[in-house]
């Protein structure tokens, strides 16, 4: 049972390799996201969204203080990574992702000032709801996400019919994979070899996204987090679930 992962090459990719092998799974580890850093802090403002454990560590080494602000984190990991620095967490969206934290914050936020720093593929979905809520948003890139060099087993093995589910974290996974499917001159064998195979999209944008491009979609969890999707996309496999799309 060969399953794609597409974590960064940190420990990240280390948990859900473990995880996918408790499972009974044989991990595909195939890393589609690089960081590099701008080495740039969050802005001053009133509220201040952090969206990843990523961009709280390099806040961190930027020298961030919040200097009286309210500190919003999307996901329980990133809330984690705030406390571990020291940094209070304010809030936490019930949903953890971007349509969560506007839905959270949209009745605060009018007349305040927001920063929001996050990598440069960040949805506009924070930044524009916030704003549609009437608040000042400022956004800063703390990082750029990029496709590592020599990315691309997944796809061949898509193509060669040999991969059983290919687990997709965000938009830019999606994206890349098909990059280097392209890259390798396979890009439609890889999209025909995921039809046999079961594919995970960790939140609806990720599955908005994979549709958009030709990739069915079978498994979206509801709680955005890699260890259900990974269990769930495990579990369609050993139960034959059927080919309908989520």
């Amino acid at each position: 049972m060969k399953v794609a992962v597409f974590r960064p090459d940190d420990e990240r990719l280390d948990e859900a390799v473990d995880l996918l092998e408790s499972l009974g799974a044989d991990p595909v580890p195939d890393p589609m996201l690089a960081v590099r850093p701008t080495d740039n802090a969050p802005q001053h403002a009133e509220y201040v969204v952090l969206t990843s454990k990523t961009g709280v560590e390099l806040a961190h080494e930027a020298g961030w203080s919040p200097d009286g602000a309210t500190v919003c984190a999307i996901g329980e990991r990133t809330a984690a990574t705030l406390r571990e620095y020291g940094y209070d967490v304010d809030i936490v969206p019930d949903e953890f992702s971007s349509r969560g934290l506007v839905a959270t914050l949209a009745d605060r936020v009018d007349g305040k000032s927001v920063e929001v720093a996050r990598s440069d593929h960040g949805s506009e979905v924070l930044t524009d709801g916030l704003a549609d809520a009437g608040a000042d948003v400022h956004e800063t890139v703390l990082y750029e996400l990029v496709r590592p060099g020599g990315s691309g087993r997944s796809a061949e093995l898509a193509a060669d019919g040999d991969l059983d589910a290919a687990l997709f974290t965000s938009s830019l996974t999606v994206y890349h994979f098909l990059d280097a499917a392209e890259e390798r001159g396979i890009r439609a064998e890889a999209v025909d070899g995921l039809e046999d195979a079961t594919v995970g999209a960790i939140g609806d944008p990720t599955h908005d996204t994979a549709s958009e491009l030709d990739i069915r979609v079978d498994v979206v969890p509801e709680t955005a987090s890699f260890d259900r999707l990974a269990r769930e996309a495990v579990e369609r496999i050993t139960d034959g679930g059927d080919e309908a799309e989520v």
